[in-house]
């Protein structure tokens, strides 16, 4: 389960949203809330608010807000009550949308067809660790620990997450190789890693970025082309003069694709260096903490970054994944996916579609 400073952290809300499933599971099945009842959620509901900082543009669309608040908090409740899994999940900043809402705003994985994801100087390497032996592999990796992972950082209403999970890959090869750790440019592959199947906020896949990256001299720091969370409508970089367009922080000569469906293959990977995965994410919306275990299906359209892996006191085997829906969600920002699942594909497909740089 969830360790104990998850717990500590949990949204200050929950205690009165149990008081409130509490008073409404007392009289067995699904009913109308009760005046009180309903007035208690309300105030839930307006104290989730504050916490996330939420405004709506009138009361008709508040009213809306909070009916689909008062189902997603039954439904974490009701998930929690039933125990039995290695996970917990949490009222969190995406209580008041639905699930459509969710999909269509926060993941943004477009898969292509790995065949045709060549770079245009056709500079995609064949995979580079299958000479490893699995045997003597890590029991464990983080790479956190070895410095190679910047802060989590937060996609909000914008599907690139391909671009956040390229990104994170790339830094983490740049500090292995380089020994400099620097927080690299989204917001650059959103406005200017176009015309190849990525579309910005509407969605890409991360092996384009890294062709983009390998075939454009490099990519520019965070701290030199910020975040905006939308597409500028103008690239900084390449047509503009060499005295205003921000200047690569890291480079890429290549990358290569893990092998498909093949978990040690991708575990060689990352005993090496950070990885870009592909999931299904539609089930880990509300993940607050502990070794996600499913279900969820292989339909991938998120994409997270791996970095690391282990096992937990009681045996289970484990992913370590940063995601870019910001450090309040899950463990801080990060999942961990069960590993060695009997499923080729891994759990949640994640072992489907694996890539990373090479400096």
């Amino acid at each position: 389960m969830a360790s104990t400073s998850l717990r500590r952290r949990r949204l200050c809300v929950w205690a009165l949203a149990l008081l409130v499933l509490d008073a409404m599971a007392s009289g067995g099945e699904a009913r109308a809330l009760s005046p009180t009842e309903e007035k208690s959620m309300m105030d839930l509901h307006e104290q989730w608010m504050v916490q996330h900082g939420r405004t709506y543009r009138d009361e008709s669309e508040r009213r809306r807000r909070l009916t689909i608040f008062e189902s997603n908090v039954k439904y974490v409740e009701s998930f929690n009550r039933e125990g039995g899994r290695k996970y917990e999940l949490e009222v969190n900043a995406f209580a008041d949308l639905t699930e459509e809402e969710f999909q269509a705003g926060y993941l943004g994985f477009r898969p292509a067809t790995r065949s045709t994801t060549t770079t245009t100087s056709g500079n995609r390497w064949p995979f580079t660790y299958g000479n490893l032996s699995y045997e003597s592999l890590p029991s464990a990796v983080d790479w956190r620990e070895a410095g190679a992972v910047t802060a989590v950082k937060n996609q909000g209403h914008c599907g690139a997450c391909w671009a956040f999970s390229a990104t994170a890959a790339v830094e983490g090869a740049w500090k292995i190789a380089r020994g400099e750790l620097v927080s690299l440019s989204e917001q650059e592959l959103i406005d200017c890693d176009t015309g190849n199947g990525n579309e910005g906020c509407v969605g890409g896949y991360p092996t384009h970025a890294f062709e983009f990256i390998a075939d454009h001299g490099g990519i520019a720091g965070e701290a030199a082309y910020p975040y905006s969370g939308n597409p500028t409508g103008a690239c900084r970089v390449g047509g503009a003069s060499s005295s205003s367009a921000p200047r690569p922080a890291a480079t890429i000569t290549s990358y290569a694709a893990v092998p498909s469906e093949d978990e040690r293959s991708l575990l060689k990977a990352v005993s090496r260096q950070p990885v870009s995965v592909a999931i299904d994410s539609h089930t880990l919306r509300f993940y607050a903490g502990g070794v996600f275990t499913g279900p969820c299906g292989t339909n991938l359209n998120h994409a997270v970054t791996i970095v690391g892996y282990g096992t937990t006191p009681d045996g289970t085997n484990y992913w370590l994944a940063k995601n870019s829906w910001g450090s309040a969600w899950g463990e801080a920002g990060y999942v961990r996916l069960q590993r060695d699942v009997p499923d080729k594909k891994g759990l949640c497909g994640l072992t489907v579609d694996a890539s990373y740089p090479i400096p």
